[in-house]
Parts: structure tokens; sequence; C-alpha cells
């Protein structure tokens, strides 16, 4: 993941770790975010009023 978020105009990346219901969230020049067993993930401000409901994925 972070060979792609250094991809010129790569601006958000979510790694789904379904075993461990984790979301790990990648943005250029921030830390890696995890969420644990979220029940939806938001892509904003880059994907403004996508939410991903993770119910269906878990």
């Amino acid at each position: 993941m972070a060979e792609y978020m250094q991809e010129p105009g790569v601006q958000l990346g979510w790694l789904i770790d379904r075993k461990h219901r984790q979301v790990y969230i990648y943005r250029p020049q921030m830390p890696v975010e995890c969420l644990e067993n979220p029940a939806n993930v938001s892509g904003e401000p880059v994907l403004p009023g996508f939410v991903l409901d993770m119910t269906k994925i878990w």
C-alpha cells in the first residue's frame, strides 16, 4: 500500500482486513489510521458523500 500511495494523484487508500475486522486508511503525508470493526467508512473529503457499508463486507 505504501508504494501505491506514492503514485501521482493518489489521495486515499483503504486496506480492509476481513479476518481481524480492521480498516487501515492511508492518506498522503499522514500516518496510517486503523479502524477497529467499523460499521462504515467515509470517503470524505476525497470522495464527498461516499460511505462504504462494512456490514456487507464482514
